[in-house]
């Protein structure tokens, strides 16, 4: 089984390109830059599709931030269109099997617009036919991130009182380490039933723990 990988760079896509290595996952990563650890890397911006070897499961951890993008129309190109880009190109390199990492609060008819975006991008890659797609939507992610987010330092600071006030459904809210999210995402590259699966924390705790 092989696997293609958009996003190695950062928090979450990191640690997948660790656990990758410790079971010996053929991976190649698709990126601006170059990442260690994988088989190779093919160099795309994503601005449009690039021409990607086949491979069994492409696997997304593309993501910005407002602050990071500076403007809607970039944080758009960056969280919709890049991933949409990746998922076509996976598509037409014979991919079957998407997994990808959006947000929880995702929903495309949502007034807030960072929930909106990941929302539509849920949409659209759902018509686009994939045998099999696995979406994650995880609370706060946790961990060392290379790039500055002050806001998400702020909340990474303040998550074990928060996670305390976030029971029943406002778990789906509570922090999570992007180690955790990668396990998930490890486990769930072996999956072959069909259809589009939505993974919550406690489900991402689950696959995680499974694996």
């Amino acid at each position: 089984m092989t696997g293609l990988l958009a996003g190695g760079t950062g928090l979450v896509g990191k640690e997948f390109v660790r656990l990758a290595r410790e079971v010996d996952y053929p991976l190649t990563a698709v990126g601006r830059r170059d990442v260690e650890g994988v088989a190779a890397t093919i160099r795309a911006d994503f601005s449009t599709r690039p021409a990607l070897p086949p491979a069994d499961v492409a696997l997304c951890a593309l993501g910005t931030t407002m602050a990071s993008a500076g403007s809607r129309a970039a944080f758009y190109a960056v969280d919709h269109d890049a991933v949409l880009h990746f998922a076509q190109a996976a598509q037409s390199a014979g991919v079957r099997h998407f997994i990808v990492i959006s947000a929880v609060g995702a929903n495309a008819r949502s007034p807030v617009f960072y929930s909106r975006v990941k929302g539509e991008t849920e949409r659209d890659l759902a018509a686009l036919g994939f045998a099999r797609l696995d979406i994650l939507r995880p609370g706060l992610l946790l961990g060392h991130r290379e790039e500055r987010r002050p806001g998400e330092a702020l909340l990474q600071r303040l998550d074990p009182v928060l996670s305390r006030l976030m029971i029943g459904p406002l778990g789906r809210y509570a922090g999570i380490p992007a180690a955790t999210v990668a396990a998930a995402m490890l486990v769930l590259c072996s999956q072959s039933s069909g259809g589009k699966y939505i993974h919550h924390n406690a489900e991402i705790l689950r696959l995680a723990s499974s694996g």
